[in-house]
């Protein structure tokens, strides 16, 4: 029996990658697939040596599911649509006789010397076994249950957010433009990322700011989403390097008038709106820009700061850092440490990775454990 808190099932599944699920990375090598975890990647690794993304595009094509692979390395069901994955896992239930007991919140377990006893807001049952696939929640509450067995949870908190702005130029003119390689830096803790990313109407968001996020979540809840961070527009450039292509561009386009051309493979509008911030307009010729516009230029194509103030969850797809206590449960099994046959999967976890398939990664690798080591025990 699967125990539904709310009316509505695999909401989460629904919902990724905007509406087609987001299943797995294209990611085959477990040395690399971890690194993109900021937390629990070490027991991930044990984990994934028993069951990686290769498994998961195997399970998927054995129960009648094909996925397809983008450029960007996201893997997603051939059908385009998340409802592929839903039906398959519901189908799977079905066929196995598993009961899906929706509205049925728990409120309490109790381990007797062999049995579990569930408490929820439909009526007491009694278990052989317990697998806790929860999710990653925001508040200690949701974990209380967990607590009470004696578990510990370390504090939830966000991960995967974007960054917020407040009355910046940058903003009203350029929201909707996307670079396709930048890096956003962290200044205090010298934490950086790169990546595409995205102008929006409040701040910045893309892949770039998302990874910072996640791997630097603590950090940023510690000083209330309030920091200075900054962007090299001209990525993988150093600063050397960025004045040494502006002066070689000015040396071949003379005549030219600056806009017209965007440098670094940026957008055009981006462009010209940088060379704006440094009073380089469009009425003079490169020739008569001089050696100083050019260096302020630089420095700010290669260390544009900006005050981060707040953050806005990431679409729909909250993702938290936090959860049980990874030295709690072993990876071989998934089984508590504490309790036997008391199993743990996905979020629940002290895990989370970046956007682009990983958590589903983690909540597939660690349930197809946790499932797969109940039955041995029960054979």
């Amino acid at each position: 029996m699967i125990l539904e808190k709310t009316s509505k099932f695999l909401s989460k599944v629904k919902i990724s990658g905007g509406g087609r699920c987001n299943v797995t990375h294209d990611c085959l090598d477990n040395t690399a697939l971890v690194s993109n975890y900021p937390r629990g990647n070490k027991a991930l690794k044990q984990a994934f040596a028993r069951f990686n993304v290769q498994g998961t595009i195997n399970w998927f094509k054995e129960n009648n599911v094909d996925l397809k692979l983008e450029a960007d390395g996201r893997m997603f069901p051939a059908s385009n649509s998340s409802d592929t994955i839903v039906d398959c896992f519901l189908q799977l239930a079905k066929k196995l006789n598993i009961t899906i007991q929706t509205n049925c919140e728990v409120f309490a377990i109790k381990k007797t010397d062999s049995l579990f006893k569930i408490k929820t807001s439909l009526s007491e049952m009694e278990a052989d076994a317990v697998f806790c696939c929860i999710g990653g929640h925001n508040n200690l509450g949701h974990y209380q249950f967990l607590i009470n067995l004696g578990h510990k949870i370390k504090e939830p908190k966000p991960s995967l957010f974007t960054f917020n702005l407040t009355k910046h130029r940058i903003n009203k003119e350029l929201q909707g433009i996307a670079t396709k390689n930048a890096s956003v830096k962290l200044h205090e803790k010298k934490t950086e990322v790169s990546g595409p990313l995205l102008i929006t109407h409040w701040g910045f968001s893309g892949p770039a700011v998302l990874k910072l996020s996640a791997f630097e979540a603590e950090y940023f809840f510690e000083k209330n989403y309030n920091c200075t961070f900054s962007i090299n527009w001209a990525y993988p450039l150093k600063p050397a390097a960025v004045e040494e292509a502006l002066f070689l561009h000015q040396k071949n386009n003379l005549k030219a008038l600056p806009y017209t051309k965007s440098q670094f493979a940026m957008p055009q509008r981006l462009w010209e709106f940088l060379c704006n911030e440094v009073e380089i307009i469009n009425d003079k010729p490169w020739q008569e820009i001089n050696k100083k516009s050019i260096l302020k230029l630089a420095e700010l194509l290669f260390n544009h700061k900006f005050e981060m103030q707040g953050k806005t969850t990431f679409k729909e797809e909250f993702v938290t850092c936090g959860g049980l206590e990874l030295n709690e449960v072993d990876f071989k099994t998934m089984e508590s440490k504490l309790h036997k046959n008391l199993f743990f999967c996905g979020e629940v976890l002290d895990i989370d990775g970046v956007t682009g398939g990983f958590n589903f990664q983690n909540a597939w690798t660690t349930a197809w454990i946790a499932a797969n080591n109940f039955t041995i025990i029960k054979n």
